[in-house]
């Protein structure tokens, strides 16, 4: 069972569920809004309060400027929010894809806040080394929902990640109607994906502490870009990726056991 809650930010407004008690955990997704972790936050509730929020300018968290951008920054600033409107002094977070970028954004900008980040497959395609041809890629990508529409541009975009024809892939966020899941497309791709894929992470302030910085990766997305970014960053950390069941979605499709392995990440 869970409490919904509205919280004003700066130009905005904030959705956000809670369930639980116990420490404060923040299950975090870009673009994806809070629905989707619903599954895994019900196994946790038990030991843990746990937060999900729909991202500023998707679902149910309004901006009064629809065409402002969504940073990985802004997005940090909306967690803290969470975590201050809740009284706590920390939380443990786990970012998932563009929500992991939000971790470490957050990690970066207020490290007493975080106890520990599992940062699950983030995108952070500056770590590459064909760089360049993954920015392109993102502008095409970006074009093509200009020119052709959502369909076309979720197209390229699963096909970039590295989903294989007719594998399923993670669908565009999920929403209360198709007139928001038309508003939520377009804030993905026209404000929200360049600066998430963009986005540098300050590896010496991570490793710095006191939050602990653990990435994440799916044990069945070998094929898929958000492997390598992982791999990418837990090499600068330091430290190897830990294996969540599944690809890149495994709380949406085995919430119990990605549940059980996060349990045993937060509690080492």
């Amino acid at each position: 069972m869970s409490t919904t809650h509205t919280l004003d930010i700066p130009g905005g407004r904030l959705r956000y569920h809670v369930r639980g008690s116990g420490p404060l955990l923040l299950l975090v997704g870009a673009p994806m809004d809070a629905a989707p972790f619903a599954p895994l936050a019900e196994e946790l509730a038990g030991e843990h309060t746990v937060v999900t929020h729909d991202p500023r300018g998707v679902s149910g968290s309004t901006l009064d400027d629809p065409d402002q951008d969504s940073t990985p920054d802004l997005r940090a600033e909306d967690a803290l929010a969470i975590i201050d409107a809740l009284g706590a002094e920390s939380a443990d977070v786990l970012g998932s894809s563009g929500g992991a970028v939000t971790g470490l954004a957050l990690v970066t900008r207020h490290p007493t806040r975080v106890r520990t980040l599992v940062a699950h497959e983030p995108p952070v395609l500056e770590l590459l080394p064909d760089v360049a041809r993954r920015r392109a890629e993102v502008d095409d990508i970006i074009e093509t929902f200009r020119r052709e529409g959502p369909g076309a541009a979720f197209g390229k975009f699963m096909a970039t990640a590295g989903f294989e024809t007719g594998e399923d892939a993670p669908p565009p966020p999920p929403s209360e109607s198709p007139e928001q899941d038309l508003a939520d497309a377009a804030h993905f791709f026209l404000h929200e994906l360049r600066g998430t894929t963009r986005y540098v992470p300050d590896v010496a302030a991570l490793r710095a502490g006191p939050a602990r910085v653990v990435v994440g990766v799916g044990a069945d997305s070998g094929g898929l870009l958000t492997y390598r970014t992982s791999q990418a960053l837990a090499d600068l950390l330091g430290a190897p990726p830990v294996v969540f069941p599944g690809e890149h979605g495994g709380f949406v499709d085995r919430p119990k056991e990605f549940a059980d392995v996060l349990r045993e990440v937060l509690a080492r």
